[in-house]
């Protein structure tokens, strides 16, 4: 599918280029519909949807929402991002996001916090630079970046992999939305609730085919293609989810910039013969 990307992010959250630096890039690759979905902020859309319009480019507005769920069995919490795309009426969910700014702010202390005995300094202040002293916009990636310019790592994810996933002893669990409701929420303000990249999660193939499953029965619209470095019984696996539910597809990069060279902006991955995607919904 050519000139079709949703799924990006701007230097809102942690990204690289500003809104309109981001669109003006799209358009020069032809792609002519366009989600800018900034981590649980949209602080960005109406600044890219004016530039868009410059450019007779269809800005979607849309959101990358931090969410969770779990399994009855284990009763254990999972992360999962949801993006909503195409609300008519915003309200519902700029109310949510409020709430998770909120969270994400102290989050982002929590783990500046645990780092100090670990790495023997405090680089919150620096952290919180990096987003123009708005401590709700900090993601896990601008405190590994941080690290890196410290010298306590040398690549971001290495930061991760030491410090600040699941399981290390910097993580702090994003306490946001459950599933369910954070599609009420998107469903509530008229917009479309897509699962983001289903295989990216560190999730057996039982626990992502449950994952699909359970975002179909709650109501959820699509499921985000995988890219096509995912082998292809992964991809078949998701396909045949996706197919059993009577789910819409989407398709979108998670282009976040220049510093992670491997994922290209527009690079999205082949719709196959009989998936809708859900772009064709949008009004």
């Amino acid at each position: 599918m050519i000139g079709v990307d949703l799924h990006t992010h701007s230097n809102i959250s942690d990204g690289t280029l500003t809104p309109e630096e981001l669109i003006q890039a799209a358009h020069a690759l032809g792609i002519k519909t366009f989600a800018l979905t900034d981590h649980d902020t949209m602080d960005g859309v109406l600044r890219a949807k004016y530039c868009a319009a410059n450019l007779g480019m269809q800005l979607i507005s849309g959101v990358e929402i931090s969410s969770q769920w779990s399994r009855p069995s284990t009763k254990k919490s999972y992360g999962v991002h949801i993006v909503a795309l195409n609300m008519q009426n915003p309200e519902p969910l700029e109310k949510l996001l409020a709430k998770q700014k909120r969270i994400r702010a102290v989050r982002s202390k929590q783990i500046c916090d645990l780092l100090i005995p670990l790495i023997g300094q405090d680089i919150y202040a620096d952290v919180i630079a990096k987003v123009d002293g708005e401590a709700d916009r900090v993601t896990r990636t601008h405190i590994a970046k941080t690290l890196v310019e410290k010298g306590i790592v040398q690549r971001p994810q290495q930061a991760f992999d030491k410090y600040i996933k699941e399981g290390k002893k910097a993580y702090v669990k994003f306490d946001g939305l459950g599933l369910k409701e954070t599609i009420e929420v998107i469903h509530d303000s008229q917009g479309f609730a897509v699962l983001a990249h289903p295989t990216r999660y560190d999730l057996s193939s039982t626990n992502i085919r449950y994952l699909i499953e359970i975002f179909a029965q709650f109501g959820g619209d699509a499921v985000e293609l995988p890219p096509a470095i995912d082998t292809a019984s992964t991809r078949q696996m998701v396909d045949r989810m996706i197919a059993q539910f009577n789910l819409k597809v989407s398709v979108g990069s998670d282009f976040h910039g220049g510093h992670m060279p491997w994922i290209k902006l527009g690079n999205i991955p082949r719709v196959k013969e009989g998936q809708v995607g859900i772009w064709e919904s949008f009004r």
